[in-house]
């Protein structure tokens, strides 16, 4: 009993400590691009820190370019699925060699002395001579060779928009190891986690390209201020050496072109936004309005969130749709304004909801993707001066026919294991935001702003998890919310509350509401009377072990709590039923009910 004790205590404290305790690594790489062959060479230094309090005796890297080939998992993965993934335009099995990608590592060292090593598709198991114990740190030391795959997802060359080359997840890149293990899922095109580091990386190639990517450029003053001098240059031909470096990040991207426009453009705090795009009289326009947005944006988000911690930020055309990087994105430029403003406004949030505070999004994207998406939309309401009364209302509409498909699977399920591509993105985007939306609707707006600052000064450069977020809510708001976090990302409860009736009593009337949905939730009950006025019943219930405070400016009635084991409850009205022009719940739209026709009670007084 005494061991059973201690091994309880061991493994309640490695779980307590998962969030305070990181991996680090830092990479020297030096990689060589053949901008005519796609082909690309290098070589790889990497300082493991193991702050783990475990000793591994293995560690694992992520070689994301070998998915892209016939036959891989991610093309099998993409022909059986539950519908087809419209993310991908091109079927991987048709692609030939020079189409293919790949990443190969050779010579691969643990301080000096060569380890062994094993391929399995997108990841390489190694085994090393000696462990790294908690605490300590090793040395690997490689080499590696890869070819460009056509640009299918994110990565590749030659995009339809003409950009020659979008370097996203081109390098051996070290798996993360945190409290629930060595994070190794095969590379089938979903999301990613890394670990944190500082990246000192050379990147050559030939001479008429432009490279904007992760990190600060150390030799400007070699490739020519802004880059123009260096075009300028009656000789193009023959190679240069681009040198970054990217501070505390967890990954490293480049895109590269022949016709790359170089701006530089002041944003907050003394940061500098760099735009990287095509030469294309139809699009500079919109690329040089979208410049003094881009500054309010991330204004926005250093006031709502926190403050950004680097001093770069680059928009770069390239890659397909868009996707964050570590102090950068990638994004097709062909966009009306208005779409430029959004992926540009949903990547820069990014920032923060994955390269700041990263959750794992193989098993939490919904933490990532939902959130970015939740704090983009309002962002770009303000900036682009829209003024919707209900800036969430695409993020609700997809919530809601998620709930309705019949093909809705938990929010907790992995990543890459979903049956239903629509399932997934509406899971990740929709409901995720919803979550937050909904959040504030039962906490209050003020306090759901305040968790969102605190969570993200607690928790930035951790690896998040939702019992995080939970229990900075409860501590804010003064209410409970298991129950909150349990059925909405772990079931596939959904809400639905109706107005029964509505009846006369000797002292007013009395209200009857019916719990439809499994999932329960308080309510915000609206009063309409006869002669203009307007009142509050709110609706805690038991699960919550508190209230929301008034968020209206109409007077407001506490009601008792409503149990969730009773589908039935009452309350009631101190006017007569001929005095109550209508009934409705949660007037905000906040709450997701999926039927909202039985929300509203009218009453015909004639």
């Amino acid at each position: 009993m005494k061991y059973f004790a201690i091994a309880l205590l061991s493994l309640f404290s490695l779980n307590l400590s998962a969030q305070y305790w990181q991996q680090k690594v830092d990479y020297t790489m030096n990689v060589e691009l053949d901008a005519e062959t796609a082909d690309y060479s290098g070589s790889q230094k990497l300082i493991y820190t193991n702050n783990s309090p475990e000793s591994l005796s293995k560690v694992f890297y992520h070689l994301y370019f070998n998915a892209f080939q016939p036959g891989s998992d991610m093309a099998i993965r993409l022909k059986n699925g539950g519908d087809r993934n419209g993310r991908f335009k091109v079927d991987l099995d048709s692609l030939n060699e020079f189409q293919s990608g790949y990443l190969k590592v050779s010579s691969l060292k643990q301080n000096g002395k060569p380890v062994q090593i094993k391929e399995s598709g997108t990841i390489l198991e190694v085994t090393l001579n000696e462990p790294i114990l908690s605490g300590g740190s090793t040395v690997l030391e490689l080499d590696f060779k890869g070819h460009v795959p056509d640009l299918i997802r994110r990565a590749g060359k030659n995009s339809t928009e003409g950009v020659a080359y979008s370097m996203a997840q081109w390098y051996p890149k070290m798996s993360e190891y945190d409290v629930d293990g060595w994070n190794t899922d095969p590379y089938t095109g979903r999301e990613f986690h890394g670990v944190w580091g500082d990246f000192d990386v050379k990147i050559t190639l030939d001479k008429e390209y432009t490279v904007g990517g992760s990190g600060y450029l150390q030799n400007a003053d070699k490739i020519g201020k802004g880059y123009s001098d260096r075009k300028k240059s009656k000789s193009k031909k023959g190679k240069i050496t681009w040198h970054f470096i990217a501070p505390n990040v967890h990954d490293f991207t480049f895109a590269a072109d022949k016709d790359y426009v170089h701006d530089i453009y002041p944003g907050p705090n003394n940061v500098d936004l760099h735009f990287f795009y095509k030469n294309n009289p139809e699009i500079i326009e919109n690329w040089k309005k979208l410049q003094p947005l881009t500054a309010e944006l991330m204004e926005y988000f250093n006031e709502k969130i926190g403050p950004y911690p680097y001093k770069q930020y680059s928009v770069i055309h390239g890659g397909d749709g868009g996707m964050e990087y570590a102090m950068c994105t990638l994004i097709t430029g062909e966009r009306k304004f208005g779409s430029l403003v959004g992926v540009t406004s949903h990547e820069l949030a990014h920032s923060w909801f994955q390269h700041i505070l990263a959750t794992n999004e193989t098993k939490h994207e919904w933490m990532d993707e939902g959130f970015t998406s939740y704090i983009s939309t309002l962002a770009k309401n303000k900036v682009l001066k829209e003024e919707s009364e209900f800036p969430l209302l695409r993020s609700y509409g997809g919530y809601l026919r998620l709930a309705t498909s019949g093909v809705e699977e938990p929010q907790s399920a992995n990543a890459n294991r979903y049956h239903y591509n629509f399932a997934y993105e509406s899971t990740a985007y929709n409901k995720g935001a919803v979550f937050l939306g909904q959040l504030g609707y039962i906490i209050g707006m003020d306090k759901l702003n305040e968790t969102l600052k605190t969570y993200y000064n607690e928790y930035k450069f951790k690896h998040p998890v939702p019992n995080d977020i939970r229990r900075i809510a409860e501590r804010i708001s003064g209410i409970q919310l298991r129950w909150y976090i349990t059925d909405w990302t772990q079931t596939t409860n959904t809400i639905d509350y109706a107005i029964k009736e509505v009846v006369s009593t000797n002292k007013g009337a009395t209200v009857n509401l019916n719990r439809i949905g499994m999932m329960p939730m308080p309510l915000d009950v609206l009063i309409e009377y006869t002669d203009g006025t307007q009142e509050m019943h709110y609706i805690p219930i038991t699960l919550m072990r508190g209230e929301k405070e008034n968020p209206y400016d109409l007077k407001w009635n506490v009601e008792k709590s409503w149990s969730w084991a009773n589908p039935e409850y009452s309350f009631s009205i101190e006017k007569k039923i001929e005095e109550i022009k209508s009934i409705t719940l949660d007037p905000t739209f906040y709450m997701a009910d999926i039927d909202r026709t039985n929300n509203r009670y009218e009453i015909s007084n004639e």
